[in-house]
């Protein structure tokens, strides 16, 4: 593993914790050599993100689309700024920059990129693990959500198990380095019932 991918908030949120966990995240992936690759945000969760790791000597390559540059104040001063044309682009070349995926909190689009990158995983698109850090309990209803599409057949057990989760930088780090995505098909057979 040399880079992660993060997903997080373009605010910064309303618990101290959600910061905090953005900072230790951002050292943490520059203490150990990784490249950090992001939204390319200078406020919220993005911008704390990138600033620790900067601060830290990590190397950070930020992918933002044209439209957001202004909108989302785009970090000028990561190693590397990439302006894409569209929302579609940003993702794929942020997945394409990097070995493995982190969401922080965040809102819609934390979600569905998470949600986006672990379903590439379950379509065989990419084998990279994907973790999640429940910083004070965020993510816990979601958690909850995927839990019930695996009881309500919507989702593999072995699919569930893909998303790498700890309330702790190190040890999702270390899961994710550790993580081997198992081959089994998407589709739920009617004969399985």
């Amino acid at each position: 593993m040399k880079s992660v991918c993060v997903f997080c908030g373009s605010s910064v949120g309303s618990r101290d914790e959600y910061a905090q966990a953005a900072r230790d995240l951002g050292r943490l992936l520059a203490d150990r050599g990784l490249r950090t690759v992001y939204g390319a945000g200078n406020i919220g969760l993005m911008g704390v993100l990138a600033d620790a790791a900067l601060a830290a000597g990590g190397e950070v390559i930020g992918v933002i689309p044209e439209a957001l540059v202004a909108r989302e104040l785009a970090h000028n001063g990561v190693t590397d700024l990439r302006i894409v044309h569209s929302m579609h682009e940003r993702k794929a070349l942020m997945a394409d920059l990097s070995d493995a995926f982190i969401a922080l909190p965040g809102g819609f689009g934390t979600f569905e990129e998470l949600c986006e990158t672990l379903t590439w995983v379950q379509l065989g698109i990419h084998s990279k693990p994907c973790g999640l850090l429940n910083v004070a309990g965020y993510f816990d209803p979601l958690i909850a959500m995927f839990d019930r599409a695996v009881d309500d057949r919507f989702l593999r057990p072995q699919h569930r198990r893909l998303l790498q989760i700890s309330n702790d930088t190190t040890e999702l780090l270390g899961l994710l380095q550790a993580a081997h995505q198992p081959e089994t098909r998407k589709w739920l057979d009617r004969d399985e019932r």
